[in-house]
Order: structure tokens, then sequence, then C-alpha cells
């Protein structure tokens, strides 16, 4: 059984320097993130929400070194795993993530 989409949006992954562009879903109970070029290797990711410790704005950076924006988020995993995600509207992916 499929759950229905609460939210999506285009994002870019960051992993230091490395980045790719793809989709971000948020559902009940997951987190997904579906890369465009699936052979760059970040991605696909399915997050549950349940093991979600923390998420907070970050900055996106240019080279993995320079701030190159704010609307970027970062959600910490319980076992200390972190996902970085630059997308639009990131104060409205934290109040749906916080919920």
């Amino acid at each position: 059984m499929q759950e229905n989409i609460i939210k999506s949006s285009v994002t870019t992954i960051q992993n230091g320097v490395a980045r790719a562009d793809g989709k971000l879903y948020l559902t009940e109970n997951n987190i997904n993130f579906a890369p465009y070029n699936k052979e760059l290797g970040l991605g696909p990711y399915e997050l549950k929400r349940r093991e979600v410790s923390k998420v907070e704005k970050c900055l996106g950076k240019g080279g993995g070194i320079f701030p190159v924006t704010s609307d970027a988020i970062q959600i910490t995993l319980v076992d200390g795993s972190e996902y970085q995600f630059i997308l639009s509207n990131p104060k409205e992916w934290l109040s749906l993530l916080s919920n």
C-alpha cells in the first residue's frame, strides 16, 4: 500500500563535495529522496521518520566548503547519519518534519 505524499520538492542532496539533484518526498512515515541520476551513488534514500533525531537549517555549500545558500536542511538520524538537502521553503520543511 503506497502512502500519500504530504509534500514534495525538487532538491539537491549534498554530501561533502558531492551533490545530486532529485525529488524529496514526505509521507506520514518516510522521507524519500529519488535522484535524477542514479549513477552518482547519492540515493535513492528512504529515511524512516521515527528514526529522525533532529532536523535543522544548515548552509548549502559549493565545493563542500563555501556557503552558497541558507536554503538547506540537515536531517540527523538516531544512528548519527546526516543528510543535507538544498531546497526551497526550508522553514516549511522544518515545520512539517517537527511534527
